[in-house]
């Protein structure tokens, strides 16, 4: 007698394929015959696939079709009901992609096994060998390419006794007895304790070549204890003698130092580097002076000149405090205005932050400087720029006219204090 695996037809492709390989090893066993096969195959039908053969038979009858009786027929639709159309391609990617991984040598050949078994894959050895050498993790890989082996069985043979002697590497480090701890803490910590003030004395008499924190300057700001990189964040305008110098980040409760507060020579002309970019541009046929400065993160112009030409003010979205290195205090900008102005036959006009400034009528910063492209060379001190399409070159002015623009604006100043006055 003999016990027939049952087959509930649940969808699981490889609890079919389980039992129809146990089928095939029972009916080579005991040498049954090919007309007995299908019979006794479908008395281990159970629940679904049971109600499925009925169906099938009740179907055939009615369309007069011939029946199963051949285990290949059988087989044949069998698989067309539990394997997907997609699984073959699915075990061959699964295949391809199989890693040793953590798993141990002999599960990974009989994983290996398993997917060529049910894919029906029949290779030479060879090519099985590379199949899995190539899956093999690193440090087992390396040592077996080194060995001789002359088939796939003696090749995982090697594999296994490898894996054994790496796994036995651990339990060998532990099993070292450590240093002794207790003659070093007796020992060590009583001559330690005895030394250790012999070496602060040492170290007191020791010279320190770090830089103290009082000595380190932020070419910035000028200021002591940081540097450039750690300036505190709040826009300044650096004024001096009432020429715009910079405008960089620095703290409030900075003061200016004694650079800042140097007046300029009259009589003396600055060289080119340590100039700024001054010049004189047309807005409605008349005359006022510019600066360019790459320090200044915002276009300004003068409140006055706003005033003088009734030009039609835009409230600024953000408003901010603009903090000046003078008597002055913060400076509130709050509304914005649109400049046209010339130099020579470059017309342009920029979206300007109105302030009360006494240094130039018009400001120009990196906002101008990024739309225009323009390109200061610092020998010759112009600047080169591309408008519509069409490249321009700015001449900047002379020492001795930007020391004229500068008297010309100081005295109009002071006349208009006299007449507040």
């Amino acid at each position: 007698r003999v016990d027939l695996p049952p087959f509930h037809g649940k969808d699981n492709v490889h609890d079919y394929l389980d039992w129809e390989m146990k089928f095939e090893q029972l009916f080579t066993c005991y040498n049954v015959s090919e007309e007995k096969i299908v019979p006794i195959a479908t008395l281990s039908f159970q629940g679904s696939v049971m109600h499925w053969w009925t169906s099938l038979m009740r179907e055939k009858q009615i369309m007069r079709e011939p029946s199963i009786k051949y285990w290949n027929e059988l087989r044949s639709a069998l698989r067309r009901r539990h394997i997907p159309p997609y699984y073959e391609r699915e075990l061959m990617n699964k295949l391809q992609r199989l890693q040793h991984g953590n798993q141990s040598v002999e599960e990974y050949m009989q994983q290996m096994e398993l997917l060529m078994l049910r894919d029906g894959i029949r290779e030479e050895e060879r090519t099985t060998i590379a199949r899995f050498q190539s899956g093999l993790n690193l440090e087992i890989r390396d040592k077996v390419e080194l060995l001789p082996y002359r088939d796939l069985n003696e090749l995982v043979q090697l594999c296994v006794r490898v894996e054994q002697q790496l796994r036995r590497k651990p339990s060998f480090r532990k099993e070292t007895t450590p240093y002794p701890k207790k003659d070093f803490k007796k020992e060590g910590y009583s001559s330690f304790s005895k030394d250790k003030p012999l070496e602060k004395e040492k170290e007191k008499q020791k010279p320190s070549n770090e830089p103290r924190t009082s000595s380190i300057k932020c070419f910035k700001c000028l200021g002591r204890e940081h540097i450039a990189s750690q300036c505190p964040t709040k826009k300044t305008m650096i004024i001096r003698c009432n020429e715009i110098l910079s405008e960089e980040n620095t703290s409030s409760s900075s003061s200016s130092s004694s650079e800042e507060d140097a007046s300029l020579s009259s009589s003396e002309e600055a060289p080119c580097e340590d100039n700024l970019f001054h010049s004189r541009c047309k807005i409605f046929k008349k005359t006022y002076s510019l600066i360019v400065d790459s320090g200044s993160c915002n276009n300004f112009v003068s409140q006055r000149l706003v005033d003088k030409l009734n030009l039609t003010t835009i409230a600024h979205p953000k408003s901010y405090k603009l903090q000046w290195l003078n008597e002055d205090g913060p400076i509130e900008v709050k509304d914005q205005v649109n400049v046209p102005f010339s130099i020579g036959k470059y017309k342009d006009e920029v979206l300007c932050e109105i302030i009360p400034m006494h240094a130039s009528h018009i400001l120009l910063g990196r906002p101008w400087q990024h739309d225009t492209k323009a390109i200061h060379d610092g020998v010759t001190n112009k600047i080169s720029l591309i408008h519509l399409g069409k490249k321009h070159t700015l001449t900047p002015l002379s020492p001795s006219q930007v020391l004229e623009d500068q008297v010309f604006m100081k005295s109009k100043k002071e006349k208009r204090r006299k007449r507040r006055f």
